[in-house]
């Protein structure tokens, strides 16, 4: 079976836009990164992120 997928670009006008908040997670728990500090913010821009493959 195959599936067709295709991306549509959709556009929002700023009325109808919402702030957006981004966990992650530190030392076991998930915290909003909005709530960090400099550092912390910029040690997370530089994170490798990965994506598994199946087996």
């Amino acid at each position: 079976m195959k599936t067709k997928t295709t991306l549509e670009t959709i556009e929002l006008n700023q009325e109808e836009r919402t702030k957006c908040l981004v966990y992650t997670r530190v030392m076991g728990y998930h915290r909003p990164v909005e709530s960090f500090n400099i550092g912390k913010k910029g040690e997370h821009k530089q994170r490798l992120h990965f994506t598994e493959i199946k087996s």
